[in-house]
């Protein structure tokens, strides 16, 4: 099923700066629309201090609320849920990765309010987590065929449920358990298969430490931006498990860890992809993947107000 398009923008909405031009969310929430289509996202919302409907960006149940509004309103996505401190992604910026690898692998629309859809093309998640967002959207937005892997057999688990709740995947999202914590794509990429991409959002701490501190910053900024000294020690569960947040040597190693990986893959998958979180990685990263060989090697920058992300993207083929 086609997503469905956002209603004209009303004045209590704000566009979002620097969002790929097909992103639905690119002019803010649409929240009486939202309200209506998930009726329980109700007891989280109110007016902000600009007199407009919004929700504690802090508060971990608000927020998953909010995804799961806006999955079923734009994507036709049921029952989306997640565990208990399982990492809750933001959509639009996840939306906005999906749209920059319809690009990437040339088929971008040119209508921007009219997505392309491309139903032969193959898409695997590395660690698709408990949300499996990457692959829901993907499949929702362009109609390809997914795969979603992860090392948790109890994160698989819970997109299987969300798969289940709705029909329309279950021809197009498949997933696949990863047993060795010491490989990425062995024992998923299958002998004589084929993908267009591969995406991952990889873990970008180097410690659980490092990663409170990071959840820490990032609550201080919200009680900021709401009038508010500090964030409580109580609302520190901003979501995000062990594999989803941090691994032994921080995003750096995990970045050298895939691209090494992709070489033994080469053949298997015309653009490997991972997004990067630390600009100081690009550089090394970059390096490496020219020192294997690869042919061509890209850097796409992903804005979301003055947050900015980056796609980095090699293909041997």
């Amino acid at each position: 099923m086609r997503p469905r398009r956002p209603t004209k923008k009303s004045p209590a909405q704000s566009d979002r700066k620097g969002l790929h031009p097909r992103n639905l969310h690119k002019h803010g929430y649409d929240f009486p629309a939202l309200l209506k289509s998930s009726p329980p996202l109700a007891q989280y919302v109110s007016k902000n201090a600009y007199g407009n409907l919004s929700i504690d960006f802090a508060d971990p149940l608000a927020v998953k609320a909010l995804n799961a509004a806006l999955l079923k309103l734009h994507y036709s996505i049921d029952d989306w849920d997640i565990p208990e401190g399982a990492l809750c992604p933001p959509i639009p910026g996840r939306a906005d990765y999906i749209h920059y690898i319809a690009d990437l692998l040339g088929l971008g629309a040119p209508d921007a309010n009219q997505a392309d859809t491309s139903p032969g093309i193959t898409l695997l998640d590395i660690g698709t987590g408990a949300n499996g967002i990457y692959p829901l959207l993907a499949c929702q937005l362009y109609g390809w065929q997914c795969v979603g892997s992860d090392i948790n057999p109890q994160s698989l688990d819970n997109v299987a449920a969300i798969i289940a709740k709705n029909p329309g995947l279950q021809e197009r999202f498949t997933l696949r358990t990863q047993h060795d914590k010491h490989h990425i794509f062995e024992g998923i990429i299958q002998p004589g298969e084929f993908f267009d991409v591969s995406v991952c959002n990889p873990p970008f701490h180097a410690s659980q430490e490092e990663a409170l501190k990071g959840t820490r910053r990032k609550l201080n900024n919200l009680a900021r931006n709401r009038g508010d000294k500090t964030a409580t020690s109580a609302r520190l569960n901003f979501g995000g498990q062990a594999a989803e947040l941090w691994c032994k040597g921080g995003e750096q190693a995990f970045l050298k860890k895939i691209i090494k990986e992709s070489l033994a893959f080469s053949t298997q998958c015309r653009w490997f992809t991972s997004l990067v979180s630390k600009a100081e990685n690009l550089k090394p990263a970059t390096k490496l993947i020219r020192k294997l060989g690869a042919v061509e090697v890209r850097e796409i920058e992903m804005k979301q107000g003055n947050k900015i992300t980056r796609i980095l993207a090699w293909t041997f083929i």
